[in-house]
C-alpha cells in the first residue's frame, strides 16, 4: 500500500477552494505526496485554473484566453484566495510533494517545458512533476526526460496505441470508463495506472482491489485514512 498514490485533485478541492494556494497547502498538511492542477498561458504566465472560463470558480466573467494576467490576478477564487500562478504553487510546495501539471489552455506546453528547464538546471528533480493532457498533440512536445500522463475520457477503446504513443509515465483514466481488464493491460505495459475523480471511500477500496497504481480526489483525507488502514 506504499505504492498505491493519493493525488490532491485541483488541491484538497473537497475542503478548499479548488485550484487555490489554501487548497494546495492543506493537502500539504494532510500528507499529500502528490497534488494535481490545471494550466493556462495568459500573456506568458502560467494561470492555475481548471475552466476555460472564468465564471464558475472566480468571481469574474468570460474566457479565460480573453482576459488580461493583470484582470485575473485581481479576481477571487474562493474564500478570498487569488488565482495563482503556476510558479506560485511550485514555490509553495517547495519539493514537498509531487506536481501533476495538466495542459488545459492551448499553446500551453511550451512556457511548461521552459519553465520546468528552468527548475531543473536549478536542482529540482524531474521526478517532481508529471506532466498530462487530454491534448494529446501537445503532451507529445512535452520535453524529453519529462514524465507524460496521458489522459483519457470515456472512450477507451484504442487506448494502448495511443498511449504507447506518447511513452507515458502513466495513463490517467476516468472512473466512468476504466475496467479491470484495462488495469490489467496498462500495469502489463509497465504504466502506472491512475483513476479520476474518486471520492467515495468504497469505490477508492474497490480500485485499491482491482490493482489500480493510485486515485485522484478532492478529499485525500479519505483516500490516506484507507491506505493507513490497509497497512494495519
Amino acid at each position: 500500500m506504499d505504492d498505491f498514490l493519493c493525488i490532491a485533485h485541483r488541491g484538497a478541492s473537497g475542503h478548499r477552494p479548488e485550484n487555490t494556494l489554501a487548497a494546495f497547502e492543506y493537502a500539504l498538511e494532510l500528507g499529500c505526496d502528490w497534488l494535481e492542477l490545471d494550466v493556462y498561458a495568459v500573456e506568458g504566465e502560467l494561470i492555475v485554473i481548471h475552466d476555460d472560463t472564468l465564471d464558475r470558480t472566480t468571481n469574474g466573467h468570460g474566457p479565460v484566453m480573453g482576459s488580461t494576467l493583470a484582470n485575473i490576478r485581481t479576481l477571487d477564487a474562493g474564500d478570498g484566495e487569488p488565482v495563482p500562478t503556476l510558479t506560485d504553487v511550485i514555490e509553495l510546495v517547495d519539493h514537498r510533494a509531487a506536481i501533476n501539471i495538466e495542459l488545459k489552455g492551448p499553446a500551453t506546453v511550451t512556457p511548461v517545458n521552459q519553465l520546468l528547464r528552468d527548475l531543473t538546471a536549478a536542482g529540482w528533480s524531474s521526478e517532481e512533476f508529471l506532466i498530462s493532457s487530454f491534448d494529446h498533440e501537445q503532451l507529445g512536445a512535452v520535453a524529453s526526460g519529462l514524465r507524460r500522463g496521458v489522459l483519457f475520457g470515456r472512450d477507451v477503446s484504442d487506448w494502448l496505441p495511443r498511449a504507447r504513443a506518447l511513452a507515458p509515465w502513466s495513463v490517467n483514466f476516468s472512473r466512468r470508463s476504466v475496467t479491470p481488464d484495462v488495469a490489467s493491460a496498462s500495469t502489463t505495459a509497465g504504466y502506472h495506472t491512475l483513476v479520476y475523480t474518486v471520492d467515495d471511500v468504497n469505490e477508492m477500496q474497490q480500485m485499491v482491489d482491482i490493482g489500480f497504481s493510485g486515485i485522484f480526489t478532492n478529499f485525500p483525507d479519505r483516500a490516506l485514512a484507507l491506505i493507513e488502514q490497509l497497512k494495519v
